[in-house]
């Protein structure tokens, strides 16, 4: 699958007093466009816990701030899935500010690595990633 984009408009709760997106909420955006691409796949974060009890946990993060995001800033939050082994998937994920109306990436404001494990939604032993996503994504060959 090639690379994901998802639209995010920074609203006042994003923001610290001087109106800048405060660090911890870009993890917020790097969440939402991965539960977004994972709804391009027919499948929501909801479904998946019920049936067939599988989750995905946050196991490694990476990310480098470039570039202060700001109140009302358009974004867009890249998505790119690699697998990693039978049950974890690795995500480059970029947040650009989007160019105008055409909804093109523009400045690069951060990037990150994000390691996803899929576990027993019980138990929260690591669980092979289902079928659909196995299909869905390239082999890890070289890292992300």
């Amino acid at each position: 699958m090639s690379e994901f984009l998802w639209p995010v408009r920074v609203y006042w709760e994003d923001t610290d007093g001087g109106g800048v997106v405060y660090y911890a909420n870009y993890l917020r955006y790097l969440e939402r466009a991965r539960t977004e691409w994972l709804r391009t796949l027919g499948y929501s974060q909801r479904e998946l816990a019920h049936d067939p009890g599988l989750i995905f946990t946050v196991i490694a993060l990476e990310i480098e701030y470039r570039r202060p995001a700001r109140l009302d800033d358009a974004l867009l939050v890249s998505c790119t899935p690699r697998r990693e082994g039978a049950a974890s998937v690795s995500f480059a994920q970029e947040i650009h500010r989007a160019q105008s109306a055409a909804a093109r990436p523009g400045e690069l404001v951060a990037s990150a690595r994000v390691r996803v494990a899929c576990v027993d939604a019980r138990s929260f032993r690591p669980q092979r990633l289902p079928d659909f996503l196995l299909n869905a994504l390239p082999k890890a060959q070289e890292p992300v």
